[in-house]
């Protein structure tokens, strides 16, 4: 480890505020020696919660009374001697705690993410491990909790560990190829490393299209609302959400710039945002306020047009020209009584944002389709959830396809290669090591 990374760090492990219970966490090689000194204790059984009284070395003076526990190295979460003290959770504690450590030799206040980063260079876990418990902590939904969990679990890394290995094998072909093309090897080696390579890319094709349906589960489904001006769309929003999130007038272009509402359905987290009326104006900020509910719409997830009974059908509306195949249709005003026949063999639902009416239809309808949207990633257990993720894939995809198209042996096995180095670099692990593993392993050669 770097020399920056041999001091001993301390942080509280629990959110700021009032508490029955905090929890300040040390790490490092000072850890055990400093929590001894402040509880009065002698020795601390590992992995057992011991009480104390915490007082202040210099002084004497009781800061609170507690409890201690140890996780001495290597069986901790970084790797390194961890302690936790467990104090009463007010504020004028854990800052007279604080200052008493701080002023201990050796320690220092913890940076953000330093325990995880400690923990990923002793191989306590690897990178998507961390992302994964980031992703955690930051879960909102239950979609996104077993997701995150997943990964920090280890189903993405155990996923590239397994590609990668399979990678390794075939670059261990290519390599007895070039340097033991004197000896005898299997007469078929040349096309078992190809096959092999041409089930990595099937499945590399597969996680890269997978990491949409991921983000979508991390990030949120976008859910835009379009229509005409005054459809009713911002009426029809606050109904969604539960609240008054958008402002609501009788005058036309009364919303001029996106308005959104975070909400949860069906466990998934899901963004409903209320765009501009889309029409012909001359008028400057409603027009900048059409051109952001045109991007709103064109990058959504689902897209929920949204019509008036009055108007029905308005074929020439401008709003039409967003529609397609998977936009969901409706006409507000259902109120009115008015005939809502089928356009070009869409057939709408009818709500009432006044009243209520059609509501439930309209949520059942919204959840099945947000629910097809994240079941995208059905048979895929890992799926990829960042851009690091899909960059990464992509570049060892973009490597095998150079691979299986180069007729030089040399060539091939520096693609291969390439490729192996990109697929490490998901869970941080890398060493061409492997490669010579793999070679004496499989064929025995060095005789």
């Amino acid at each position: 480890m770097a020399a920056t990374e041999t001091s001993t760090i301390f942080a509280p492990a629990t959110a700021p505020g009032r508490a029955g219970v905090a929890v300040v966490r040390l790490s490092g090689p000072r850890a055990l020696a400093v929590t001894r000194l402040l509880a009065g204790c002698d020795s601390l059984p590992p992995r057992r919660m011991t009480c104390a009284v915490f007082r202040d070395p210099a002084s004497g003076e009781e800061i609170d009374r507690g409890l201690a526990v140890a996780f001495p190295a290597p069986a901790s979460f970084t790797g390194e001697d961890v302690t936790e003290l467990h104090v009463h959770g007010g504020g004028a504690v854990l800052a007279r705690l604080a200052e008493v450590l701080a002023a201990q030799p050796g320690l220092r206040w913890a940076r953000p993410g330093e325990f995880s980063r400690r923990a990923f260079a002793n191989r306590k876990m690897d990178l998507t491990a961390a992302e994964g418990l980031a992703d955690l902590l930051a879960a909102e939904t239950e979609a996104q909790r077993r997701q995150a969990l997943r990964q920090m679990d280890g189903a993405l890394a155990r996923r590239f560990d397994d590609l990668r290995a399979r990678a390794i094998e075939s670059l261990a072909f290519i390599e007895a190829e070039i340097d033991f093309a004197d000896d005898e090897l299997p007469p078929d080696l040349h096309q078992r490393g190809e096959a092999i390579l041409r089930a990595l890319r099937g499945e590399l094709v597969a996680l890269i299209d997978s990491a949409r349906a991921g983000a979508r589960v991390r990030q949120g489904l976008a859910v835009a609302v379009f229509g005409p001006p005054n459809a009713g769309k911002s009426s029809l929003v606050n109904r969604l959400a539960g609240w008054e999130v958008a402002i609501v007038a009788a005058t036309p272009g009364t919303t001029r710039d996106r308005v959104s509402a975070d909400l949860v359905v069906e466990g998934l987290p899901v963004t409903v945002t209320d765009t501009a009326g889309l029409r012909d104006t001359a008028e400057e900020i409603e027009a900048e306020g059409i051109r952001r509910a045109e991007r709103a719409v064109a990058a959504a997830d689902l897209r929920l047009a949204v019509f008036s009974a009055e108007s029905w059908p308005a074929p020439g509306d401008a709003a039409w020209a967003w529609v397609d195949a998977e936009t969901l249709v409706v006409v507000n005003k259902a109120d009115l009584g008015l005939a809502l026949p089928p356009v070009a063999g869409v057939a709408p639902l009818a709500v009432s944002a006044l009243t209520g009416e059609g509501f439930d239809p309209l949520i059942a309808t919204l959840s099945a389709r947000l629910t097809a949207l994240a079941a995208e990633r059905a048979g895929e257990d890992a799926p990829l959830t960042r851009e690091r993720h899909r960059e990464i894939a992509a570049a060892a995809l973009s490597a095998l396809d150079r691979a299986l198209t180069n007729p030089e042996a040399d060539l091939r096995a520096e693609d291969v290669r390439l490729a192996v180095r990109e697929l490490g670099r998901i869970t941080g692990r890398v060493d061409v090591e492997d490669v010579l593993d793999r070679i004496f392993g499989e064929f025995c050669i060095g005789k």
